[in-house]
């Protein structure tokens, strides 16, 4: 049974199919982290604003895309959004701008918790030394904030990884989806590809996200101390 199982991913381009769903979930997460985090790390910061009006804006925006399931959202801009605006968009691109919607609200909850964390009477001694804001920001803001910042960060990282696979929503062949193509063509011949299959693509997502994980809370750990 073991050396039957195995066969799956010798047979064909199976094996190779499998890697390419995790590259292209691994590529989606690239991106959308890039962009993401970047766009976070600014609303983030906005958020600390004393405006009311852009604390309002940046509120709601916060309120809609972390109550929001993925879900839908991915069905809005896949299947809703093209039909009103007339237009194509590809998969790629609707994983990217969920993501990136997703993300950044996220991370501009990180970025703003870290900020307000900050004892005020350090912020009133930068200003009463004569720091500009861009000065407080070098030398008190992100001195002690970016510890704080960094384990969130890695953990927010892991959780859009292995959010990835609800993609398969749209048709994104990533490695779920891939998965289940494989398993449909082996059911019959082999019983048990479903165990093997998924077993594997557990086995990707292990090594993917296990680093992070423990890297995560080590920091945090760090950061207590």
């Amino acid at each position: 049974m073991a050396s039957s199982g195995l066969n799956i991913f010798f047979d064909g381009n199976n094996l190779s199919r499998i890697l390419g769903g995790m590259w292209l979930a691994a590529k989606i997460s690239v991106v959308s982290l890039v962009i993401g985090l970047l766009l976070g790390v600014l609303f983030g910061i906005l958020r600390t604003s004393n405006l009311r009006v852009i604390k309002l804006i940046f509120k709601i925006y916060l309120e809609i895309f972390r109550m929001m399931p993925l879900l839908v959202l991915l069905f809005v801009f896949y299947y809703i959004l093209p039909e009103a605006l007339n237009s194509d968009i590809s998969q790629f691109t609707v994983s990217v701008l969920v993501f990136v919607l997703w993300i950044s609200s996220e991370m501009s909850d990180v970025v703003r918790s870290a900020l307000i964390s900050i004892p005020k009477a350090q912020i009133d001694a930068g200003r009463a030394l004569g720091l500009s804001k861009r000065q407080q920001y070098r030398y008190i803001y992100l001195p002690q904030g970016l510890p704080l910042v960094i384990p969130a960060t890695l953990n927010l990282v892991t959780r859009v990884i292995k959010t990835t696979s609800i993609l398969l929503i749209i048709g994104v062949p990533e490695m779920i989806k891939v998965g289940q193509q494989v398993i449909e063509n082996y059911t019959i011949k082999i019983p048990t590809a479903s165990l093997w299959v998924y077993g594997f693509i557990f086995f990707l997502y292990f090594i993917l996200c296990w680093p992070l994980s423990v890297l995560a809370k080590r920091l945090e750990r760090k950061a207590r101390t």
